[in-house]
């Protein structure tokens, strides 16, 4: 006969009740009543001042989860029918997009007010417009949806233009991590413009752990941009990018150190990230840093370190390795 386990507690607790409240462990190697309240004490004293890392009654912070599913609604309306969340036909889909923006305008707006009113408890600011702020912001982002699709119309036709081994626009679409990227920069960026605090760079972070492409929603990215296997790219917040330019991967497009103060603390603020101008085409793993000028259609190498500007049509290079062939040990017992 097998045996009926008891499971109606923790194997480790014993019958006794501590201070806390709780059934604590009682073996005699672990934790006691008095290292398990000891620990407690500990622990919260290190929330003690912490307003960076703790969410201790910070009810109005937005909630990650909620905003991350806004954005895979934002997503449907940019890409009808590619998620396959929904059934998306010619005689439908006026009532699907109403749908989803009517989930996305209750949802979003709710999220925004949390972030403004998370700036105004942190800026100790007491004007009570977090709604009215709020409700604009996603007015905004949702009138500027027709702009956004024509820009990604522009980012796919690149990809499929600047790849050989796209098939199609649906195969781009729905496998390349570019397209991530950047529909969910191209959101963002929206609401950075607007000023919302938090949000915008959660979903762009978002992106970046699932394709491995950092694009900071303050960047200035123009039309049919693409970016080639993408993992590693690291565009920077003041970064501006103009038309028909074409990044591979390890790009980074990064800032200097940052000047101190007297006081010894960083001095944050202005243009401190390159410009890249039309045409330009970037190869794997180069690093351009600071406020640099990348001319129209320039071009410039892989593994290439810049810190300055580089004239337009020109294309920069690192001189070539000294390769040296050696045969194998195999190959000359062989012989």
């Amino acid at each position: 006969m097998i045996p009926v386990r008891d499971i109606s507690r923790p194997k480790c607790l014993s019958n006794e009740v501590s201070g806390l409240g709780e059934i604590m462990p009682m073996r005699k190697s672990g934790l006691t009543n008095k290292k398990m309240e000891r620990l407690v004490g500990e622990i919260t004293r290190t929330y003690e001042g912490d307003i960076g890392i703790n969410f201790i009654d910070a009810t109005n912070l937005p909630v990650r989860d909620k905003i991350l599913e806004v954005l895979d609604l934002l997503t449907e309306l940019l890409f009808p029918g590619y998620t396959g969340k929904r059934t998306v036909t010619k005689s439908n889909i006026n009532f699907v997009v109403i749908d989803i923006l009517c989930h996305i305008y209750t949802e979003l707006s709710g999220q925004i007010e949390r972030a403004f009113k998370y700036r105004c408890r942190m800026e100790k600011c007491d004007t009570g417009d977090c709604r009215a702020m709020a409700e604009d912001a996603t007015e905004h982002l949702l009138t500027q949806l027709p702009k956004v699709r024509e820009m990604l119309k522009g980012d796919v036709a690149a990809a499929f233009d600047g790849d050989p081994a796209a098939k199609s626009y649906e195969e781009i679409v729905i496998s390349y991590p570019c397209i991530i990227a950047i529909a969910t920069y191209r959101i963002a960026h929206e609401l950075y413009i607007k000023d919302v605090p938090l949000i915008p760079r959660i979903m762009t972070e978002c992106a970046h752990a699932r394709t491995g492409i950092d694009i900071h929603p303050g960047a200035k990215i123009g039309r049919n941009f693409f970016i080639d296997h993408g993992t590693g790219v690291v565009i920077g917040e003041t970064t501006i990018i103009g038309d028909n330019v074409k990044i591979y991967q390890g790009t980074t497009l990064g800032a200097l150190s940052f000047p101190k103060d007297e006081r010894g603390k960083i001095i944050k603020g202005g243009k401190r990230h390159p410009t890249i101008e039309d045409n330009v085409t970037i190869y794997a793993e180069a690093t351009i840093l600071g406020d640099v000028v990348i001319g129209k259609g320039a071009v410039i190498g892989g593994n290439v370190w810049l810190k300055e500007s580089v004239p337009a049509g020109v294309t920069v290079t690192t001189p070539g390795a000294d390769l040296v062939y050696v045969k194998n040990k195999k190959q000359k017992e062989n012989k």
